[in-house]
């Protein structure tokens, strides 16, 4: 065991766990979890972190109730705090039982608060992944497999501190330590893609090339190596092209290798699948041959490009939207489609504070006819307001209006209507949405040397350094901007 040890320490070493740190341990009860239980347990007095176990009970097998006892006693027998979830595995369309397993597994652990989770991967898992992915036809992030410590960004993070020993190592260490463990008949079932690789493809493989199962681990490590380049030169295009939303002229002058690597990169920060390769550069060629002015909404994956005039940007698909207005009390905050409407108090501008308190608002979408009248301007229709913003039509149909009695008294984007306008230090509120994307106007002016070509470009505004400028793991909170002409956020 003292190898395992060694390596077990070196990962969590590396990774900064601490004291304060909370493992939580996926345990199947296999040999390779039962290892790492025992030693994460051994390590506990070294580092301090506190360890729990979770075992998934998926109802798959008829031993599936064994199998949860002896986690069970495992856990005690060590003074490891286990809990046990039983969950039902239902395949999508299109969603092999394995990944339906994995995704109920993660939704399981997400119940236990934790700092990171922690698998039993083992040299030969990694092997198996790079060449199941190379067989789906992955790029370089899906073939660098799997990461050894890999950060949450907001959740908890993965560490996998066996990813680089064999299995033999533990099986020799399990049998010299008479640790119990259970054998899953599943795993020789060679119709799942995993195992055919296991049984079948590895071992022919490791019969003329020994080193087989070392040289696809080190593999991946390379793969993650130029995932990383590749990642480093997305960021460096994001800046160029205004990083939110991109300048689409700018997105344009870049290769379209380039182009393909940034919205993959977008994806990603977004948390969303991969598009195939055919369906990305489809849509990269009806960007390039679309009029500027017409706007293009394009699915990828279970992501959506969106692209008008010179904006360009990616979202998740975006939720419904109520066919009615939706009352709100503005003492609480409302959850209008993938964020929510708060109400602050200011002073001299936005709503005037005494014409909508201890009233019961509206909130709706556009409608027929909806016409606003902004201070000192004459009434417009929402859709002319809109166009001479530069919101995007599909940002049209989903931007809040907030309505008093039928009467317009604010829009997102637009701001407070002259009948409801704050005067002049007077108590106003403004509203304005957390957790959801920008509302996109037209696209501040971005200097258009070409990226490569050593002219050094400087970043528009929005993608310099500030207080708000967003971290690795995705969107920064943002607010609708209330006023169209003074761009504040009331």
């Amino acid at each position: 065991m003292t190898a395992i040890h060694a390596r077990v320490a070196d990962v969590l070493a590396r990774a900064g766990v601490t004291a304060d740190a909370r493992l939580l341990l996926g345990l199947s009860g296999g040999l390779d979890s039962t290892v790492l239980l025992q030693v994460l347990a051994e390590l506990r007095a070294r580092f301090g972190f506190d360890l729990r176990a979770h075992h998934v009970h998926h109802g798959l097998s008829p031993h599936a109730d064994d199998w949860a006892a002896h986690c069970v006693a495992r856990c005690e027998a060590l003074g490891v705090p286990c809990t046990v979830s039983r969950v039902r595995v239902s395949p999508a369309a299109g969603e092999g039982w394995e990944a339906a397993a994995r995704q109920a597994r993660h939704a399981a652990w997400a119940a236990t608060p934790a700092d990171w989770w922690v698998t039993a991967h083992h040299r030969g898992d990694q092997a198996e992944t790079v060449l199941f992915r190379l067989l789906r036809g992955a790029g370089v992030h899906g073939a660098a497999a799997m990461g050894e410590i890999v950060p949450g960004n907001g959740g908890p993070g993965r560490l996998r501190p066996l990813l680089a020993l064999p299995r033999a190592t533990l099986a020799a260490a399990a049998q010299g330590a008479q640790l119990p463990w259970v054998e899953d008949e599943s795993n020789a079932d060679r119709r799942f893609a995993r195992n055919f690789i296991r049984h079948a493809l590895l071992p022919r493989m490791r019969s003329r090339f020994p080193a087989a199962e070392a040289t696809l681990a080190g593999a991946a490590e390379r793969f993650a190596e130029a995932a990383a380049l590749v990642d480093e030169l997305a960021a460096i295009d994001a800046a160029a092209c205004g990083e939110r939303p991109l300048s689409r002229a700018v997105f344009a002058d870049l290769s379209r290798a380039r182009q393909a690597n940034l919205v993959r990169w977008q994806l990603r920060r977004l948390g969303r699948a991969m598009p195939d390769r055919a369906r990305l550069h489809e849509a990269l060629r009806q960007l390039a041959t679309c009029s500027v002015d017409h706007p293009l909404c394009v699915p990828l994956g279970d992501g959506v490009l969106h692209a008008y005039r010179d904006a360009l940007w990616l979202t998740p698909p975006l939720p419904s939207l109520p066919a009615a207005p939706v009352d709100w009390r503005p003492d609480a905050p409302l959850i209008w489609g993938e964020g929510h409407l708060v109400v602050e108090p200011v002073i001299g501008a936005g709503i005037a504070r005494d014409r909508v308190q201890g009233e019961t608002l509206q909130v709706r979408t556009r409608w027929p006819g909806c016409r606003i009248a902004l201070p000192d301007r004459p009434s417009k229709p929402v859709n002319k307001l809109a166009q001479e913003i530069g919101m995007s039509p599909a940002d049209r149909d989903r931007v809040p209006i907030v309505c008093l009695r039928g009467e317009p008294v604010w829009m997102a984007g637009v701001g407070a209507t002259a009948a409801f306008a704050c005067p002049p230090g007077g108590r106003g509120c403004c509203c304005a949405g957390a957790g959801r994307r920008p509302i996109r106007r037209r696209a501040r002016p971005t200097c258009r040397a070409r990226p490569g070509s050593g002219a050094g470009p400087v970043p528009p505004p929005s993608a310099r350094p500030s207080s708000r400028t967003p971290g690795p793991g995705g969107p920064p909170p943002c607010a609708w901007r209330c006023s169209a002409r003074r761009r504040s956020p009331c």
